[in-house]
Formats: C-alpha cells, sequence, structure tokens
C-alpha cells in the first residue's frame, strides 16, 4: 500500500510542495550557515528564520483560518480549532556545525491533539501520518515496531537526559545508548524501529507534535512524565512549557525503561 500525491487534496498537495522547497533550501544552506544564541541558549540560522517566515506563510496561504504555532515565530496556542505546529529546523546545533542531521517538523491540530497530516522530513525521507489511518515513509506503509524484530536495542537519550545514568548507579542501563541531537528524531527513532526507546528531557511542543503522530499509528507507547500536552488551553504561551516523555516500541519495553523515566522527573 502507498500514499500519493493523488490521495491528497490539493491543499495538501501544496503542502508537499511547500515542504520540499523548504528541504531543498536547507541542503544548500547546509555548511554555509553563521549561527547565534537564543535567550534559551539553543542556536538559531538565518535558516532557521527564512525556513519558518516560509512555511508560516505558505500554510496560512493553504490554510486560511487555521492558526499557526511555531518554534520561531508565535508560540501562543491558536484559538482556531484547527491549526498547526511547526518546527522549522529541528537539529539547529547539528545543522551549524556541518553535522547532515537534522527536520523539518509539521503538524496539524484539531483541539488539543494532532489528526494529521503530519509531516516529517529528514533529509530526503518524507514520513506522513495521519490519525487513524497510519504512517507512511517515502510512499511505503509502515509497520509498527513491535511486530519486526528487534537487533540492535539502541535507546535514544537527549543530552538532558543522559544524567539518569548517574541516579540509578546500581543498575545497568538496558540498551545501547543513541544522542541524535534532534528531538523529533529521537522521538521517530523508536517508530522506525531504529531504537527501542527514547527518553527526552525538555521537549517543546513543536520538537514532538508530529512524532506523537507518527508514534500513536505506530502503536507506540507514550509515558508523558509531568505535563500532557493535550492540557492545552487556546491563547496559552507555550515558549517555555516542556513535555517529558518516554516512548518505547511496545508497552514492556516501556516498562523496562520507565525507571530511569522516573528519574529523570524526579529532581
Amino acid at each position: 500500500m502507498t500514499t500519493t500525491l493523488a490521495t491528497y487534496p490539493p491543499e495538501l498537495a501544496r503542502l508537499e510542495t511547500l515542504v520540499d522547497a523548504v528541504a531543498d533550501r536547507q541542503r544548500q544552506d547546509f555548511g554555509h550557515m553563521a549561527s547565534e544564541a537564543k535567550a534559551d541558549g539553543s542556536l538559531i540560522t538565518a535558516c532557521d528564520r527564512w525556513s519558518d517566515e516560509t512555511i508560516v506563510r505558505g500554510l496560512g496561504d493553504a490554510f486560511p483560518g487555521e492558526g499557526v504555532l511555531s518554534e520561531e515565530g508565535d508560540q501562543h496556542v491558536p484559538i482556531s480549532s484547527a491549526y498547526w505546529v511547526v518546527d522549522p529546523l529541528d537539529g539547529t546545533t547539528n545543522f551549524a556545525a556541518g553535522i547532515p542531521y537534522w527536520a523539518i517538523s509539521i503538524a496539524r491540530f484539531e483541539g488539543d491533539c494532532p489528526c494529521g497530516p503530519c509531516w516529517m522530513c529528514p533529509l530526503r525521507q518524507r514520513i506522513i501520518a495521519v490519525r487513524g489511518q497510519g504512517a507512511w515513509r517515502n510512499g511505503k506503509l509502515l509497520q509498527p515496531p513491535s511486530r519486526q524484530a528487534d537487533v540492535a536495542g539502541c535507546a535514544s537519550l537527549c543530552s538532558r537526559s543522559i544524567g539518569v545514568l548517574q541516579k540509578l548507579p546500581d543498575r545497568r542501563f538496558p540498551g545501547k545508548i543513541r544522542l541524535l541531537g534532534v528531538a523529533s528524531l529521537n522521538l521517530v527513532s523508536v517508530a522506525m524501529g531504529q531504537t527501542v526507546a527514547a527518553l527526552e528531557a525538555t521537549p517543546k511542543i513543536w520538537d514532538l507534535a508530529a512524532a506523537w503522530l507518527v508514534l500513536t499509528e505506530l502503536e507506540c507507547p507514550i509515558r508523558w512524565l509531568l505535563i500532557d500536552p493535550q492540557d492545552q488551553a487556546p491563547g496559552a504561551n507555550l515558549a517555555h512549557t516542556d513535555y517529558p516523555v518516554l516512548a518505547a516500541r511496545s508497552d514492556s519495553t516501556l516498562e523496562t525503561f520507565l525507571p530511569w523515566a522516573k528519574a529523570l522527573v524526579a529532581g
């Protein structure tokens, strides 16, 4: 089974064209961008800003009346019943350092949770998910990782969650650790079967919006460790709201990694 443009409404075909254009520009700029630090210590480049402005403008043209919450723009929850959550270049540190691993993350929300289609574009791999219909990579329907053999046993941590290894010194961490440096792709790696679990300490809504739907459609359990991102009030400013989360390939795997997740938020 495949998903092709012929199955999309016209406005979604326009969205695919928009995302491809932004991805092309990012590949052209990669390796040539100076970065600067934002107030929270994260990095930003001119390409981040251009990508954000281009995506927000394109979404406004294709979906008039639907608000947009974006990392580099308005970070308030839109008051419209349907809206978009955008991270125009997730992995700016990698991008600025010349490490070729980053993503464009876009998800459409209805109410307080993603419904799709969402788009994850890590390099030349397009990942799309639609609530209740599944997820595809480059047009190929994906199967839940729980139905696949686990070979490597890798687990993804972020730089702020790796400290949990010191909090349980008497217990061996149940996975081979990987730090990919891109929150959205850390989470999606579970859905892709690349890792068995991912633990993120401080993801923002734009980091996890698209990944959340991909994980859900591929039957990967998610445990919100402090705040449920469905509890969003229209107009709320999410600039400083973190959603610590553990995602896993199966319920049993989630239980295996849960002690480290609890240690992460124990203080």
